[in-house]
C-alpha cells in the first residue's frame, strides 16, 4: 500500500473513537451560527486530548488513556434498520470525496529503481486516506457491535433563555423519548443510562454574565460540579473582526454547503421523513460523516441551490468562528477535557465494572429458545439486549475505546466463543476483528497478530452474512496492519479478493493500493504494479473518476513503454488519449494517440483504423482550436538517416549511337568499397594538376550524399543547377494513406537579402506496408542556402477502407521534421563514455558561383571483346554550361584498357595508304620487308608511351573547351587478359578558367562493364643454343638464345568464329634483338583454326647497348608499325619489364633521337654463387603477337585485330600472355600459444644433392629356383657426401617404387638383412654398405629403390629432404 500520513496504530485508534451526542436548544443554535457553525461543528477541532488521561479498570489497575480523541455529533433519527451496503447518498459524497482530492501540481515524486525500470509516482495517495477516513466515518450502526454507537449526550441551552432549567428538563426528555420510545432505530446508544452532560453556553457580546453565574450555580446544585458546565463564547465582536487575524481550525473538518443539501434531499427522499426532518427541532447534522470535503469543487452548485437550507446559507459565507478569540478556543479545549476527564471516563469505568460484575457465562432462557426458534442460521441469528454475549461485548467495546486493549483482547476471544458456538456468525466475525484488532494494539505485542482472525471475519462479512460494508472496513483495517509488518505480499491478495462489480470506486482504490503493495516489495514486482494499475484505471474510469484512471494509465504506462509489450502499449495510449480529451487536455491526447501511430503496431487493420480515426479527430479539434499553422503529423514515418540530396542535373540518356557517361544518380546504391575507390582516383588526379601533391584541403567530390558519406562540412552547390532531395517515408500502418501537395519547406540566406521560399509539390500515394521515395526539386540562386530541416506535408487526404464500406474522407495538414542526426563520436575519452553524435550537414548547402558543367558521350563502344583485341571508339565532350573548361584529365581503374594515342604518333617510315580503308587500327609500312631481309628495329623511348602517374592528359584543340562547344576524339580499346566480366571505371577531371572559386574542380564518372572472352594463347620460353659462339649469326660476344613461341586458338565460341592468323611478332627489349624465324615452313602467316596450335621459332641475340637503354621495337617480319598508336601504348603500359619499372628516371625523346640520363650500371660485388647463377638467366625480352580474326556476324565477315603480350625473364622459364588465377589459400588453425619460431629451412633443391648414391651388383645372376626357392643377391650401396659439412643420413630399404618406370619390370622381390640405417658422413666422405636382395622368381628387377634421407648435423628434423636418384638400376634373375 502507499505511505499514509498517519501510523497504522493512530489510524486505527481513530477508526473507533467514543461517540457522543448533541442536543441544543433553539437559543444555543442561533448563538453558534454566529460563528457559521453548529455546536458539534465548533467542539470538533478541539476534540482531541493533548493531555492523559486515567481511570480504574475491574482489577483496580491504573489504565492510562493517551491521545484519546471523542467524536461530537449531533443527533440524527431514522424509523429503518441499517442496510448491509453504503446508501446511493453515502456511496456519491466518498464519490466526490474522492473526485475532489487529486495530486498536488509541482509536487517531487519517488523514483523507484527496479531492475532497468526507473519509475517517477507518488508515494502516498491522499485520496485513498480521504475516501478511508470518511468511509469508516460514514458506516452506519449495528447491532452486532457498539463502538460506533452513543456513549454520552450533550445538552446545550443557551444563558439567555427565559428558564434555562425548563429547557435542559425539554431537552433531557427529548433524548430520553429518542432513545427508550422504539420509535427509531438511530441513532443508537451504547448503554440504557446514557451520561447526559448538561452545557450552558453564555454568549459574552450580549447575555448577562452574572445571570450566567447564577443559573451554573444553580445547575451544580441540581445535576453536581461533574455533569454540567458553563462555556463562554462570542467575546469578540464583528466590529473587531479586521484588527484581528484568528487561525481557522474548522475549515479541514468541514464540508461546503452544496453537500449538506446534497446529502440530506437524498438521504431524505430515500427515507420519506425529509419533511420531518426538515421541522424537527434536532437539525440534521451530515457533517459527521465528512472528515476533509472542504476540499470538494466538481459539483455544480447551480444545481443545488433551490434545495439549499436557510439556516446553512449563512453558515456557507464568512469564515468560521469570526466571533470567538484565542481565549475562546482555549475554553472550548478546556470544556473537552472537563467533560471527558470528570464526565466521561468515569461513567465508562463505572459501566465496565457493572459489566464485569455480571455473570458472563450462564446463557438466559430467552437466548436459548431465541435460538431454536431461528433455526440455528447465522445470518438470522439475534441476540436480546440483555444476553450476557452482548454485555461481554459491550465491555470489550468499552474497554477498547479508553485503550485498555488487553482486557478487550481477553473479552473478544470470550465472546467469539460464544458466538461461534451459537453459529451466530455476523457477532463472532465482528468478535474476530476486534480482537485481531486488540491484539495487534498491545503495547510490547505480548503475542503475535492473529491475522486469521480477520481472514475468518473477512469471508464471513462477505460470503456468509454479505455484509461488504463490514468486509470493506475489515479489509482496509488488516491490509494496513499486514504492510506495517511488511507482509506485502498478503496485503496485496487480501484487496485483491476484495475486489468486485457492486462498486467500481472501492475496486478502483483497493487495486490501486495493491499495486503499491507490489512495487513496495522487497523485491519489487514491476510488471503486477503495472498491471494492476490498468485494472484500477479500467475501475477509475468506470466510476467515472478519469482523473484518476489517466494518472494510473500513466503510471502504468512507464513500465510498458518501448518494452516489446506493443498491444499493451498501443491500449494504454488509447485510454489515455481518450481520457485526455475527456478532460480537456487535447495537447495530452495528440502526444498519445501519435505513440500508437509511430510505433510499429501488430493491431488488425480494423483497429489500426479506429484509432487512426480518433486521432484525426482530435488533432483536427486542437489544431482547430489552437489555431496552429503547420502542426507536426506523426504519419506517415520518415527515414531521415536514409534522406539523400543529389547535387546537379540528373545525367541525359543515349541519344542514337551516343552513350552517355553513367556519372552518379539515385538509382545507384551507395557501397564503401567503390567511394574509396573513386576518391584514390581523384586523390591522383588532384595531384597530377598540383604537380605531383595533393592539397591539404582536398575533399573528394560527392554528388549524392547519404547516412553513409562524410556529411560533417557544408557540401557545395552551384548556382542555376537544381538539387535533389530523395526523403524516404514509410507507412506503419495496415491502412493506406494518400498524400498530395507534399513541399519542402527551406530557408534561403543572402547578402543582404532577406529569406526568401520556393516551393515545389509533387503527388505520391502510399500503399500498406511499402516504403517509396519521393524526390522534391529545388532550385537555388547565388548566397548561402540552408534546408529547414522540415518537410511541409500541406494535405494528407486519409481514405479508410473496410471490407465494401468506404468512410467519408478526413483530411488533415501538416508538417514533419527532418531531424538528421549525425555518426556518434568515438575519437576522446568523454565520446566513449557518453553517448554524442556529430553534425550531418547534408542539408546544409552554400551555393558558389557558376562552374562549367560537362557532359560525355561515347560512340561505337563496344560491351564485348576478345581478350587482347583492340578496337576504336570515339569520345565526346561537351561543355553545356556557361563557364569555359580547360585541364582535361582522365583516370581509370584499367590504365592499360584504353589509350587516346601518344605522342609517337607519326611513323620514321611512309605509312601504307591503305591501312585506313581497311578500317584497321594498326599502321603499316608502305613498303613491307622482303622475305629474308634483316628485322626491321625501331628505337623508342617508353614515356612515349605512358605516364608514370597513370593520369593521362586528353589532348584536345587548345586545352579548353569554351561554352556551348563540344570535341570529339578517337578512343583505342583493348580487351582485357583475362576472360570474365570486367568493370572498369573512369574519372575524367576539368577545372574552371578562372580561379578563386570555392570549387577547385569537378570530376565525371563513367562506368562500364566488358565481357572479355577467349582469343589466343601464348606461350613463350627461352634455352641457350647449341651452337657454337662463332657460328651465331650476328652475334660478336656471348652465345645466341632460341625462342619458342607457342600459339594456341583456345576460343571456346564456334558460331561466328573462323579463324585466327599470326599477322606478326615483334619484340621489345633494351639488350636483345629478334630475328627472322627459323620455322622449317616457310609461311608468314600462321592460321589456327578452333583448338590448333602452332610452334615459332626465333633466334635472339645480344645487341650492343645505345645510350639512355632505349626500347628496341624489333620487327622479324611483316608490316605493322608496332612503335606507334596503338600498339606501343597498350604495350608500353600492360606489359613492362620489371627492370624498367625499377628505372628512376625514364628516357626522354628529342626530334629523332634518344637522350636520356644515362643509367650507370653498378656492378654487384656480391659473392654469392646463387645470385651469380641467378643474373647469368636473366633474359629482358617481351614478344608482342599481332594477331587477325575473322568472324562472321549477321552474314557480313568482320576482321578483329588485337595483340598479346609475353615478358620472358629468365632463361629456362616458361611465360605466358594468360594471366594466371590466384589459388584459395588452405585454412590454416588458429595458434593461440606462443611458439618458437620455427628453425630456417634452407630449400629443399639445394638439400636434395648432399648425397650422391650408387649401386654396385652383377648384372646377370642365375640361381636354380627349383632345388632353391630363395634367391640372395649381394648388393653394394655406395654413399658420397658431396658438401662440406657433416651430413646425417638415414636408408630406408622399405619403399617401393611406384614410378611408371618400376611397374614396368617384376617387383617381386624384398630387401632383406637390415632394412633401415641412420648413419652419419664427414665431409666428402664415401662410405659402402653392403645389401641383399631376395628374389622369388626369375625375371627383371629395378633395385633402385631405397630411400635415403640427408639433413645437415646441425639442422633438425624438418630439414630432412630426399635425395636424388640415378636412373633404373635393372638386374636380370635367370632360372639355372
Amino acid at each position: 500500500m502507499a505511505q499514509c500520513v498517519q501510523s497504522v496504530q493512530e489510524f486505527v485508534q481513530d477508526s473507533f473513537v467514543p461517540m457522543v451526542a448533541v442536543l441544543c436548544s433553539e437559543e444555543a443554535e442561533r448563538v453558534t451560527r454566529k460563528n457559521n457553525l453548529n455546536f458539534a461543528e465548533l467542539l470538533r477541532p478541539f476534540c482531541r486530548l493533548t493531555s492523559e488521561g486515567h481511570m480504574r479498570d475491574p482489577n483496580n489497575q491504573v489504565q492510562v488513556v493517551k491521545n484519546l480523541r471523542i467524536f461530537v455529533n449531533n443527533v440524527v433519527t431514522s424509523p429503518n434498520r441499517p442496510p448491509t451496503a453504503l446508501s446511493h447518498a453515502q456511496s456519491k459524497i466518498l464519490n466526490e470525496v474522492v473526485l475532489s482530492c487529486q495530486p498536488q501540481e509541482g509536487v517531487v515524486n519517488n523514483v523507484v529503481t527496479a531492475g532497468d525500470y526507473d519509475l517517477n509516482f507518488s508515494a502516498t495517495t491522499p485520496w485513498f486516506e480521504t475516501y478511508r477516513e470518511n468511509f469508516l466515518q460514514s458506516m452506519p450502526a449495528s447491532d452486532h457491535e457498539f463502538l460506533n454507537h452513543y456513549l454520552a449526550c450533550l445538552l446545550v441551552v443557551s444563558s439567555t433563555e427565559a428558564v434555562p432549567v425548563e429547557q435542559f428538563l425539554k431537552l433531557s426528555q427529548e433524548q430520553h423519548r429518542i432513545q427508550h420510545s422504539g420509535e427509531y432505530t438511530n441513532p443508537k446508544w451504547f448503554i440504557p443510562n446514557t451520561l447526559k452532560y448538561y452545557v450552558l453556553l453564555h454568549d459574552m457580546s450580549e447575555g448577562d454574565e452574572q445571570r450566567a453565574d447564577a443559573v451554573y450555580e444553580d445547575m451544580k446544585q441540581r445535576y453536581g460540579s461533574q455533569g454540567c458546565y458553563l462555556l463562554k463564547m462570542n467575546t469578540r465582536s464583528f466590529s473587531a473582526e479586521g484588527d484581528e487575524q484568528i487561525p481557522d481550525p474548522w475549515s479541514q473538518y468541514l464540508q461546503r454547503n452544496i453537500l449538506h443539501t446534497q446529502v440530506r434531499t437524498a438521504i431524505g427522499d430515500l427515507n420519506g421523513v425529509s419533511g420531518s426532518l426538515e421541522s424537527h427541532p434536532l437539525q440534521l447534522d451530515i457533517t459527521s460523516s465528512s472528515g476533509s470535503l472542504h476540499t470538494l469543487g466538481a459539483v455544480k452548485t447551480e444545481l443545488k441551490k433551490g434545495a439549499r437550507d436557510p439556516e446553512s446559507l449563512a453558515g456557507g459565507a464568512g469564515s468560521h468562528g469570526a466571533c470567538l478569540t484565542l481565549n475562546d478556543h482555549d475554553h472550548i479545549r478546556q470544556f473537552i477535557q472537563e467533560f471527558t476527564f470528570r464526565g466521561l471516563l468515569p461513567h465508562i469505568e463505572k459501566n465496565i465494572r457493572q459489566l464485569n460484575d455480571q455473570s458472563r457465562f450462564t446463557k438466559s432462557l430467552i437466548t436459548s429458545i431465541d435460538r431454536i426458534l431461528s433455526g440455528s442460521f447465522s445470518e438470522n441469528m439475534v441476540y436480546p439486549p440483555e444476553a450476557p454475549e452482548l454485555q461481554i461485548r459491550k465491555m470489550a467495546d468499552l474497554c477498547f475505546l479508553v485503550q485498555h486493549y488487553e482486557l478487550a483482547y481477553s473479552c473478544y476471544h470470550t465472546a467469539k466463543k460464544d458466538f461461534l458456538s451459537d453459529q451466530a456468525m455476523l457477532y463472532a466475525a465482528g468478535a474476530l476483528e476486534m480482537a485481531a484488532v486488540s491484539a495487534f494494539l498491545q503495547a510490547g505485542a505480548p503475542r503475535p497478530y492473529p491475522a486469521h482472525y480477520m481472514d475468518t471475519a473477512i469471508q464471513t462479512y462477505r460470503d456468509v452474512c454479505k455484509n461488504m460494508v463490514l468486509a470493506e472496513r475489515c479489509v482496509l483495517l488488516n491490509a494496513e496492519i499486514l504492510k506495517s509488518q511488511g507482509k506485502y505480499s498478503d496485503a496485496a491478495t487480501l484487496l485483491i479478493k476484495m475486489t468486485s462489480e457492486d462498486s467500481d470506486l472501492r475496486s478502483a482504490l483497493l487495486l490501486e493500493q495493491a499495486a503499491h503493495c507490489f512495487i513496495n516489495m522487497r523485491n519489487p514486482m514491476v510488471r503486477k504494479f503495472a498491471f494492476h494499475m490498468i485494472l484500477a484505471g479500467h475501475r477509475f474510469s468506470k466510476a467515472g473518476q478519469r482523473r484518476h484512471a489517466l494518472r494510473c494509465y500513466c503510471q502504468a504506462m512507464q513500465v510498458y513503454k518501448e518494452r516489446s509489450w506493443s498491444l499493451a502499449e498501443d491500449h494504454i495510449n488509447f485510454t489515455i488519449g481518450r481520457q485526455s480529451f475527456t478532460l480537456r487536455q487535447p495537447e495530452k491526447a495528440v502526444i498519445a494517440f501519435r505513440q500508437i501511430l509511430t510505433n510499429d503496431s501488430r493491431q488488425t487493420a480494423t483497429q489500426q483504423s479506429a484509432f487512426l480515426r480518433e486521432y484525426l479527430y482530435v488533432y483536427k479539434v486542437t489544431t482547430s482550436a489552437q489555431k496552429i499553422h503547420l502542426p507536426q503529423l506523426p504519419l506517415p514515418c520518415i527515414h531521415c538517416s536514409a534522406t539523400r540530396v543529389y547535387f546537379g542535373h540528373e545525367r541525359r540518356l543515349a541519344e542514337g549511337e551516343k552513350q552517355a557517361a553513367t556519372h552518379v544518380s539515385l538509382d545507384q546504391e551507395y557501397d564503401q568499397d567503390s567511394a574509396d575507390m573513386w576518391c584514390h582516383l581523384e586523390e591522383q588526379l588532384v595531384a597530377a594538376a598540383n604537380r605531383g601533391i595533393v592539397p591539404v584541403n582536398f575533399q573528394p567530390t560527392q554528388c549524392c550524399l547519404n547516412s553513409q558519406t562524410d556529411n560533417q562540412r557544408h557540401p557545395l552547390a552551384v548556382v542555376e543547377e537544381p538539387i535533389i532531395v530523395e526523403v524516404t517515408f514509410r507507412n506503419p500502418l495496415k491502412v493506406s494513406l494518400a498524400l498530395s501537395n507534399l513541399s519542402l519547406l527551406w530557408r534561403f540566406t543572402a547578402d543582404d537579402a532577406p529569406p526568401s521560399k520556393e516551393k515545389m509539390t509533387n503527388e505520391l500515394a502510399i500503399t500498406n506496408e511499402e516504403i517509396l521515395a519521393l524526390g522534391v526539386g529545388v532550385t537555388v540562386y547565388s548566397g548561402f542556402f540552408v534546408l529547414c530541416c522540415h518537410i511541409n506535408i500541406h494535405s494528407v487526404d486519409l481514405l479508410l477502407p473496410t471490407g465494401q464500406q468506404t468512410f467519408d474522407v478526413m483530411v488533415v495538414h501538416g508538417k514533419q521534421d527532418l531531424m538528421i542526426q549525425g555518426p556518434r563520436l568515438n575519437q576522446t575519452k568523454e565520446d566513449k563514455m557518453t553517448v554524442r553524435h556529430g553534425h550531418d550537414q547534408r542539408l546544409n548547402f552554400i551555393v558558389t558561383s557558376p562552374m562549367p558543367l560537362m557532359e560525355i558521350f561515347f560512340l561505337q563502344f563496344p560491351t564485348a571483346l576478345l581478350c587482347g583485341e583492340i578496337r576504336k571508339a570515339y569520345v565526346e565532350f561537351c561543355n553545356v554550361s556557361s563557364v569555359a573548361l580547360c585541364g582535361l584529365r582522365v583516370v581509370s581503374t584499367h590504365p592499360d584498357f584504353f589509350s587516346f594515342g601518344s605522342q609517337a604518333t607519326t611513323p620514321l617510315t611512309p605509312v601504307s595508304p591503305t591501312s585506313a580503308e581497311n578500317n584497321s587500327a594498326y599502321k603499316t609500312l608502305a613498303t613491307p620487308p622482303q622475305s629474308g631481309s634483316a628485322a626491321f628495329e625501331m628505337l623508342v623511348s617508353a614515356e612515349d608511351f605512358s605516364q608514370p602517374s597513370g593520369v593521362i592528359d586528353i589532348p584536345i584543340d587548345g586545352s579548353t573547351l569554351q561554352p556551348g562547344e563540344s570535341t570529339q576524339l578517337p578512343l583505342w580499346l583493348r580487351g582485357p587478359d583475362q576472360e570474365g566480366v570486367h568493370e572498369i571505371n573512369f574519372l575524367f577531371y576539368y577545372e574552371s578558367t578562372g580561379k578563386g572559386n570555392k570549387i577547385s574542380h569537378r570530376v565525371l564518372r563513367h562506368t562500364v562493364f566488358i565481357c572479355a572472352s577467349r582469343s589466343l594463347s601464348v606461350q613463350a620460353s627461352a634455352c641457350r643454343s647449341c651452337v657454337p659462339p662463332h657460328h651465331s649469326l650476328g652475334d660478336k660476344g656471348g652465345g645466341g638464345t632460341l625462342i619458342f613461341i607457342d600459339v594456341e586458338n583456345i576460343n571456346m565460341s564456334e558460331a561466328g568464329m573462323r579463324e585466327f592468323h599470326i599477322v606478326q611478332v615483334s619484340s621489345s627489349s633494351q639488350h636483345w634483338r629478334l630475328h627472322k624465324c627459323i620455322n622449317p615452313a616457310k609461311d608468314k602467316d600462321c592460321k589456327l583454326t578452333s583448338r590448333e596450335r602452332a610452334k615459332l621459332c626465333f633466334r635472339a641475340t645480344r645487341c650492343k647497348p645505345q645510350k639512355g637503354t632505349p626500347y628496341r621495337i624489333n620487327k622479324p617480319y611483316l608490316s605493322i608499325i608496332s612503335s606507334s598508336t596503338p600498339c606501343g601504348d597498350f604495350f608500353f603500359r600492360g606489359c613492362q619489364t620489371s627492370e624498367s619499372q625499377r628505372l628512376d628516371a625514364p628516357s626522354s625523346r628529342t626530334s629523332c633521337s634518344s637522350k636520356s640520363q644515362s643509367c650507370v650500371s653498378t656492378e654487384d660485388r656480391s659473392s654469392d654463387i646463387t645470385n651469380i647463377v641467378r643474373k647469368c638467366n636473366e633474359l629482358d625480352l617481351n614478344i608482342i603477337v599481332i594477331w587477325k580474326a575473322y568472324v562472321v556476324e549477321d552474314n557480313k565477315q568482320l576482321i578483329l585485330e588485337g595483340q598479346l603480350h609475353v615478358a620472358l625473364q629468365t632463361i629456362g622459364k616458361e611465360a605466358s600472355s594468360l594471366t594466371p588465377r590466384e589459388e584459395a589459400q588452405e585454412m590454416v588453425l588458429l595458434k593461440f600459444k606462443s611458439q618458437l619460431p620455427p628453425p630456417v629451412i634452407l630449400p629443399s633443391a639445394e638439400l636434395s644433392q648432399l648425397v650422391k648414391t650408387s649401386l654396385h651388383y652383377p648384372e646377370t645372376y642365375t640361381h636354380p629356383f627349383v632345388q632353391d626357392s630363395l634367391c640372395v643377391v649381394p648388393v653394394t650401396l655406395t654413399l658420397s657426401n658431396c658438401s662440406l659439412a657433416q651430413v646425417d643420413v638415414i636408408i630406408d630399404l622399405r619403399h617401393k617404387g611406384t614410378s611408371p618406370e618400376t611397374l614396368e619390370v617384376h617387383s617381386s622381390f624384398t630387401w632383406v638383412g637390415q632394412t633401415q640405417y641412420k648413419l652419419q658422413l664427414k665431409p666428402q666422405e664415401v662410405l659402402c654398405l653392403t645389401l641383399q636382395a631376395c628374389f622369388l622368381q626369375a625375371g627383371v628387377y629395378n633395385l633402385n629403390t631405397p630411400r635415403v634421407f640427408a639433413k645437415p648435423a646441425e639442422q633438425g628434423a624438418m630439414c630432412e629432404t630426399s635425395q636424388q636418384t640415378a636412373s633404373p638400376s635393372l638386374i636380370f634373375i635367370n632360372n639355372a
